[in-house]
């Protein structure tokens, strides 16, 4: 039975939360990118409730490759990650956007992913890993198998990072195998496809769920999760080896 005391969905705000999305697309902008079509549902339904997001087109930055938080230290002569880092740091909600080739993530994602395991050495003011309190999400687009494999791949990057992820934490939509038309082409299905819309719709929903939950209460628990401890020394109930 509804709970009249609860506010009904469409009067939701999660005013306050920001989240940021990589679009992993090989293509440059203005080119058209079915993989932010896919996106576009994702954000209108967040931007529609409050939240502040920003869609960064990877590709259109001077993103170096490597796994250091700036690789101007490391030989290369510029590196956009620096400056994106803080805007990802200000973030809530994470999600990583790509489209499948030859059954894989793009080499775009798995450049983000590599830079934000840059990061993963630095810890938040309560001294766990810096992706504590951060939720993550995936969106998946292309004309070849590969939805589950390409998301399990982001989503197992993010919790390993620190990122909690909610429920259905994925999204995508391929077409036919084979040369065919993508999400965005006329006579594609993909904007109408039910199953595409439902579980877009709800990995939404749920990462705004997440998100606020988290910040409401200060971010992730502290208790046996601070690394900050643990170097100094509290095993946190461990049962410790003799020689240590």
């Amino acid at each position: 039975m509804l709970d009249m005391d609860t506010p009904r969905w469409q009067d939701a705000d999660f005013t306050g939360l920001r989240a940021i999305v990589f679009n992993c697309t090989l293509k440059r902008s203005p080119e058209k990118s079915h993989t932010q079509g896919l996106i576009d549902v994702s954000t209108a339904i967040m931007q529609k409730h409050g939240v502040d997001v920003e869609v960064l087109r990877v590709v259109d930055h001077d993103i170096a490759t490597g796994v250091y938080p700036d690789m101007t230290e490391h030989g290369w002569a510029s590196d956009a990650w620096p400056e994106i880092w803080e805007r990802v740091r200000a973030s809530d909600i994470l999600v990583i956007a790509g489209p499948i080739w030859l059954g894989d993530n793009s080499s775009v994602t798995k450049r983000v992913i590599e830079r934000l395991y840059a990061m993963s050495g630095l810890t938040n003011e309560q001294g766990q890993y810096i992706y504590y309190g951060k939720v993550g999400g995936a969106i998946i687009t292309g004309n070849e198998d590969g939805i589950k494999h390409c998301a399990s791949n982001i989503l197992y990057s993010l919790q390993h990072l620190g990122c909690t992820i909610p429920p259905n934490a994925d999204a995508g939509w391929i077409g036919e195998a084979g040369p065919g038309p993508s999400y965005l082409d006329e006579g594609s299905g993909g904007p109408e496809n039910e199953f595409t819309q439902r579980n877009t719709t709800f990995m939404t929903w749920n990462l705004m769920h997440l998100a606020r939950l988290l910040k409401e209460r200060g971010g992730f628990p502290t208790g046996g999760n601070e690394r900050v401890q643990w170097d100094q020394g509290v095993n946190f109930d461990h049962p410790n080896p003799e020689y240590r």
